[in-house]
């Protein structure tokens, strides 16, 4: 028997009934989050535990919400498309909060192999990364009836936000505080917005499953060998332009000071299979730039908070380089002039405002983790 705190010992009682006769046998809990690892009673091996914490009632992203969107995910995933792209949900009591994922170790996270021995060393499991991406958007493309059926049979969602609404009011706070910079939206540049979001809002054949957060701590890969990637927490998953998923390869992501866009040819090839579309420069160009803008938006809305750190944060760095590389990406496919000098004239007016981030970002190299 193992000796756990009240809220633990109740959370080994309800695996224990989910998965009789098994009895658990070991306990890990994964800090910080709402996540343990399962040791179990004869043939059963591990699982992974996730459960709701106690919130009080809220807005539509609530642990329930989440918890409902993870499991309709992987389902989705796994029995309705029949891939191995993410874990499979092995049981659910959704009504005490609860429910049990395949263990996918011994993967561990790709970000804390970064950090710890630096993207030089694990270049194969960067390109595993990219590819996995583009492969989780491309199989699922097209088939968002299936999937918010499923969604549906678990409790109320609303598709529209998920493709289009799930971040407008951070956008739109970030054009404030640009404004309050002295950088307006205005002319060519709030014209091109307003197609940006008709793009991001529409995606047509680019309408995708995204686990809704694309980054390098979301995938697992073996330290060693073939990486055999795959991605997890579905718990802001949803259906949205699938080069949401693409800006992480092209624009620093909230852990990172520096990106490699050649990990970009990878994803857009594994994208390309599900989605022909792809292969069109103009078609690709138009909906990466349009995502890697709707991102900066999105990351500027935390400006005055960059603003009022200590000189020599690496948010400050961070930030411009994120605008500096939306820009870069509108320029490098020749669309979204408007937006890419709104870009740079943002860039120049942080640079002014923080001398501690007017370094050579471009200089830095791949995947350069900023200081936590």
């Amino acid at each position: 028997m193992i000796i756990l705190d009240p809220t633990e010992n109740s959370l080994v009682s309800k695996v224990e009934q989910l998965l009789s006769p098994a009895t658990v046998v070991g306990w890990q809990r994964l800090e910080p989050w709402a996540v343990a690892r399962a040791e179990l009673s004869g043939s059963h091996g591990s699982m992974i535990v996730k459960w709701m914490r106690p919130h009080a009632p809220g807005p539509d992203r609530s642990e329930s919400w989440r918890l409902r969107s993870e499991v309709a995910a992987l389902g989705f995933l796994s029995d309705d498309l029949g891939v191995r792209l993410a874990p499979r949900v092995v049981a659910a009591d959704l009504a005490a909060g609860l429910v049990l994922l395949e263990d996918l170790a011994p993967r561990v996270a790709l970000d804390g192999l970064l950090r710890a021995d630096g993207a030089a060393a694990h270049g194969e499991r960067l390109a595993a990364f990219a590819r996995v991406r583009g492969e989780l958007n491309a199989v699922t493309a097209g088939r968002a009836e299936a999937y918010y059926a499923r969604r549906a049979a678990l409790g109320a969602v609303d598709r529209v936000a998920d493709c289009a609404g799930r971040f407008a009011g951070f956008r739109e706070e970030g054009r404030l505080q640009v404004a309050a910079l002295g950088v307006e939206v205005v002319g060519g540049a709030e014209r091109e917005l307003a197609v940006v979001l008709e793009e991001l809002g529409d995606p047509g054949p680019f309408l995708a499953l995204s686990n809704g957060d694309p980054e390098a701590n979301n995938v697992l890969v073996r330290a060693s060998g073939a990486p055999d990637a795959r991605v997890i927490d579905f718990e802001f998953a949803g259906f949205t332009h699938a080069l949401h998923d693409a800006v992480c390869l092209y624009v620093p992501g909230p852990g990172w000071l520096s990106v490699d866009w050649g990990m970009g040819a990878g994803y857009r090839r594994a994208l390309a299979v599900g989605v022909p579309e792809a292969e069109d420069d103009r078609r690709f160009g138009f909906g990466l730039a349009a995502a890697c803008f709707s991102y900066a938006l999105l990351r500027l809305q935390r400006l005055s908070q960059v603003d009022g750190r200590a000189a020599g944060d690496d948010s400050r760095v961070q930030l411009v380089a994120t605008v500096e590389a939306a820009a870069r990406v509108a320029e490098s496919f020749g669309v979204l002039p408007g937006l890419a000098g709104w870009g740079w004239r943002v860039a120049e007016a942080l640079r002014r405002r923080w001398p501690d981030a007017d370094v050579d970002v471009a200089g830095l190299p791949a995947f350069v983790a900023r200081r936590r």
